[in-house]
């Protein structure tokens, strides 16, 4: 076994009884899963050509994982060349749903729309300060409550959120500086924390975003980009937040990362749509990570590990508590190379874990695992193919179904440039909403595209 130099893992002393849960999960599952990460498909630079010569897969919702957004098209159309430290960019991603059957409006059908717009200026490149990075992200999101139609506790569709689900934000704004030859990096800001932050599609969090966001799966439900045991108090999409992003990595194969943000969200609050409010709810989070290669085709693979705690009075319902803690966990193991050094095609998957002591969050207990084709239906190399499972145990004082088990399938089909076409289907057998719900069957259909 060898280190692989951009993979991460994560460490932490909390829970005994959710890790050694955990660590039992990890034997079983790190003996069938793997994924892919983005340094399994190195992201072009800059001063590399646009069309990637390795077959890479993207996110379902690139701005659920990502600071910076886009690929940068839209500043070269502007005369911004790729060196010039100025990047313009952005996503769009609409899809229409249909509820087939099942949940709480069986034959429903939902569309959501949502535009990101970026810019992105590098202060090396255009005043000679070393090191520093300016970004700035506005977000319009247009939408319908696909995921209560369906009665999903998780979500099957990771566009909608909390409402307003009509919506138009600043979404971020920081300044990250590099220290020490980038060993140390700090960011602060307004910023989405679940792309450094148990971000299972992206865990490499000190690397800069990449033209063509190749992303671990292409799933499009919520618990990929959020553990479903920190929905309501970590920020993320579409719900930003202020606060300082830090991250040590000694060594190319380690990072340590801390964050502390307005922890607002625990109170209700939209975060995303309001500036910073310091009033005594606050969210902290530790992660660290470290990852390597094995075999002789050096499959890679990571292993992490993160511990939070939300500050403030906490409520649901009658059930009131002062703050809560939690633990999460995630890894990868590449299964297959089609062709070892050629390419980045063959199969990979993942897992999470996350578990929580809140009396009042929706879930406090989470287990998923997804696996991910890369590049293996002949002349589609930039396709990806993928199924995942999601499995949220539920707090009995919100809800009085015990549990709600998810599945998904997709296929994400390149279509050009930044463009990709993406049917899935979802099977949610136990609906979390209620105990009444029968099982719900959804299609959606997802148009994406970077620019």
């Amino acid at each position: 076994m060898r280190f692989h130099p951009r993979f991460s893992f994560l460490k932490s002393d909390v829970l005994r009884g959710a890790i050694r849960f955990t660590l039992f999960g990890l034997v079983i599952v790190s003996a069938t899963t793997a994924f892919a990460t983005s340094a399994e498909s190195p992201p072009l630079s800059a001063e590399q050509d646009n069309e990637p010569a390795a077959p890479l897969g993207i996110s379902a919702n690139p701005g659920a994982v990502n600071q910076i957004t886009g690929t940068g098209q839209a500043g070269e159309w502007l005369g911004f060349k790729k060196d010039s430290g100025v990047f313009l960019g952005g996503v769009w991603a609409g899809d229409t749903n249909c509820l087939i059957s099942g949940g709480e409006q069986p034959g429903a059908w939902s569309w959501n729309s949502l535009l990101i717009i970026s810019l992105g200026l590098d202060s090396e490149k255009l005043i000679g300060w070393k090191g520093g990075k300016f970004g700035i992200e506005f977000l319009q999101f247009d939408g319908q409550p696909t995921n209560q139609q369906a009665g999903s506790v998780q979500g099957y569709n990771s566009l909608p959120g909390p409402p307003p689900l009509d919506r138009s934000e600043l979404y971020q704004l920081w300044w990250r500086q590099e220290l020490f030859d980038g060993k140390l990096i700090i960011r602060v800001g307004k910023m989405v924390p679940t792309a450094d932050f148990n971000d299972v599609l992206r865990p490499v969090p000190t690397q800069d975003q990449s033209l063509f966001i190749p992303s671990v799966s292409g799933l499009m439900f919520t618990p990929v980009f959020v553990n479903p045991t920190l929905l309501g108090v970590m920020p993320g999409y579409y719900n930003s937040a202020y606060g300082v992003t830090t991250t040590f990595a000694p060594t190319n194969n380690f990072y340590f990362s801390y964050g502390v943000y307005d922890g607002n969200i625990g109170n209700g609050t939209q975060t995303g749509t309001r500036g910073p409010q310091f009033n005594g709810y606050y969210f902290n989070i530790w992660e660290a990570g470290a990852a390597w290669e094995i075999g002789s085709d050096n499959l890679p693979g990571s292993f992490g590990v993160g511990l939070w705690n939300q500050s403030g009075q906490l409520r649901a319902g009658d059930v009131t508590e002062s703050g809560a803690t939690g633990v999460y966990l995630f890894g990868s193991q590449r299964i297959w190379f089609r062709h070892p050094g050629k390419d980045n095609s063959g199969v990979t998957s993942f897992f999470e874990f996350g578990a929580n002591n809140s009396e009042t969050l929706p879930v406090n207990q989470y287990f998923g695992s997804g696996v991910t084709a890369f590049g293996l239906v002949p002349g589609r190399s930039q396709d990806s193919a993928g199924a995942g499972m999601a499995w949220s145990w539920l707090n009995g004082n919100i809800f009085h179904r015990s549990s709600e088990l998810m599945f998904q399938v997709y296929y994400q089909a390149h279509v050009i440039a930044g463009t990709y076409f993406e049917p899935a289907i979802s099977y949610i057998p136990t609906p979390g909403a209620s105990p009444n719900l029968d099982a719900a069957w959804a299609t959606t259909l997802r148009v994406t595209v970077l620019f």
